[in-house]
């Protein structure tokens, strides 16, 4: 990879951290869904109108429209509208919910993936069903299916409470109360999870900034090595060890792109592990040197790089310990003083990141976390990746680690999909259980 294509990722990573606020560009294939869908239950996209014929589409409008087929909302895809929506097709589906608003079943078929889920009530197996009654059959048979289920299982709903609503139709009785502590119950669910968003938001935020960072030290790193790469007599070890330092640079990037929760960036730092030894051996050859040992990165700042060796330390009213460590730091520790610690912002102040929230866990783990010779179990895995704190007086964190998210009465979990607003976004994994159903309808995209 030459130095001018490097350099052009460079750029554009640096661009991206200042206009990191700014809208992102119109997602085009999703924006003509949505704008479709707000007239016509069925969109199908004309890159992908060998996947279902006009005549085909109009079948399944027909069944929709049948009592207790709708509300529904289906579009057909081409597989490149992942990349519009964090590069999965839940992301698709979750996409095209958030900007249409509306009540009802959602199902989409993104490349050769069908993912569905229902504001009302949950349809998820209902799209594995129909999916596996239909394997090979294509996607009309699937989505005809899987509407029929849909009816079914509203009429089903429909006949059950209507059964369950004649008492002796006396004044006063207790279905008013009933209806009042339900509604009360669904208006403390929405409060909890429109919070807990708020909160994981608020958490994601500082712990992605701390994962650009990092990307953009291992860019400025890379980029001192471009001239002695290019040079005549190069070994063939040094430039393969500096291809895959780009390739884990590209990777982390990519990463970073779609990540949209704390645990989305343990990918980043990994791949930002890699590229950093990758470029550390590239740097020893080039030098006339033998590649470093495969060590963990220094525990007191990854972005020094592999560690040299293991060194006892103990944090403040801690026990002492075994860490990896950079020659420079083991050094320092020796002599009393502090080490060059990676800090992060913490309520507005700089600490260490071992103190910092769990919510720092994922990107710590993306360093340590694939780590084997059990050099961290107890110090970091064990402890900051647990949920619990690292060490005492560590800052924010919350017993009990990570959510693991609220579930509804629908697939979209605790989000009200009713009249007014959403209370956040619905990209925070609340689908009590993170699939929407469905899978893959054979083959590649």
């Amino acid at each position: 990879m030459s130095v001018r294509i490097f350099w052009a990722a460079a750029c554009a990573l640096l661009v991206g951290v200042a206009l990191h606020a700014s809208p992102a560009m119109a997602a085009e294939i999703l924006t003509r869904a949505v704008t479709a869908l707000r007239n016509d239950p069925v969109y199908v996209d004309a890159a992908v109108e060998e996947a279902i014929s006009p005549a085909e589409a109009e079948r399944v409008r027909a069944r929709i429209a049948e009592p207790g087929g709708g509300p529904m909302y289906i579009a057909i895809l081409p597989a490149e509208a992942r990349n519009e929506a964090g590069g999965d097709t839940a992301g698709v589906l979750r996409a095209l919910v958030q900007e249409l608003r509306r009540r009802g079943t959602y199902a989409v078929v993104v490349g050769r993936e069908f993912r569905a889920g229902g504001t009302d009530f949950q349809v998820r197996e209902l799209a594995n069903e129909a999916l596996r009654e239909n394997r090979g059959a294509g996607v009309t048979a699937t989505l005809l299916d899987f509407i029929g289920r849909v009816e079914a299982e509203r009429s089903a709903g429909r006949s059950g409470s209507e059964g369950e609503s004649g008492d002796d139709g006396s004044p006063g009785g207790g279905g008013g109360i009933l209806a009042l502590i339900a509604a009360v119950a669904a208006g403390a669910i929405g409060l909890h999870a429109f919070r807990k968003r708020r909160r994981r938001r608020e958490e994601f935020a500082p712990v992605r900034q701390a994962a650009q960072e990092d990307l953009l030290a291992l860019t400025e790193d890379i980029r001192e090595l471009d001239l002695d790469v290019e040079m005549p007599g190069t070994s063939p070890a040094a430039k393969e060890d500096y291809g895959r330092a780009l390739q884990c640079y590209e990777r982390a990037d990519q990463a970073l792109d779609r990540a949209r929760a704390p645990e989305d960036l343990e990918a980043v730092t990994a791949a930002v592990e890699e590229g950093r030894f990758a470029m550390t051996s590239a740097k020893a050859r080039l030098e006339g040197k033998e590649p470093p040992e495969r060590r963990p990165p220094c525990f007191f700042d990854p972005r020094h790089g592999p560690s040299d060796r293991d060194v006892e330390w103990s944090p403040p009213d801690g026990a002492l310990r075994l860490v990896p460590a950079c020659e420079a730091d083991a050094q320092r520790v020796e002599r009393g003083l502090e080490p060059a610690a990676r800090e992060v912002m913490v309520g507005g102040r700089a600490t260490p990141y071992w103190n910092a929230p769990a919510s720092y866990g994922p990107w710590a783990g993306g360093y340590f976390g694939g780590m084997s010779g059990g050099l961290l179990p107890g110090l970091l895995i064990g402890s900051m990746l647990g949920g619990g704190l690292m060490f005492p007086g560590a800052a924010g964190a919350e017993p009990g680690g990570f959510d693991s998210g609220d579930s509804g009465g629908g697939d979209f979990g605790g989000d009200d999909l009713g009249g007014g607003d959403f209370g956040g976004d619905f990209g925070g994994g609340d689908f009590g259980g993170g699939d929407f159903g469905g899978g893959d309808f054979g083959g590649g995209d």
